[in-house]
């Protein structure tokens, strides 16, 4: 299985972490959630909002392509970069990842999961 590094975050993983085990065809926001590390996700996964947007700074071309539904949305992320995307679309593959979590969301009220 590919492994997951997370970059430090500075609320959501201050020092850093690295999923080991990430499963393949599991969406990157999921194996977050499962693995305690609290990403936004607005919009419970279903691709409508960015607060679960990552820069993917490695391993991005093991990844499916974007929709053109995940697109139009990431269009609104802030910190949009050519490497983003919605970590609730982004399944992982055969490789290992590192990403991002941007510091800020568009996001104005923050619930908890």
């Amino acid at each position: 299985m590919p492994s997951l590094t997370i970059l430090p975050h500075p609320e959501l993983c201050p020092e850093g972490a690295k999923i080991a085990d990430a499963p393949q065809g599991v969406s990157i926001c999921r194996v977050l959630l499962d693995n305690h590390i609290e990403i936004e996700h607005a919009c419970e996964l279903s691709c409508a909002c960015t607060t679960c947007h990552v820069i993917v700074r490695q391993g991005y071309g093991s990844l499916d392509e974007a929709t053109d539904s995940e697109e139009d949305m990431l269009d609104k992320a802030w910190g949009l970069s050519p490497i983003s995307r919605l970590s609730c679309q982004a399944r992982i593959g055969s490789q290992d990842l590192t990403i991002e979590i941007p510091k800020y969301t568009i996001n104005h009220a923050k619930e908890d999961h």
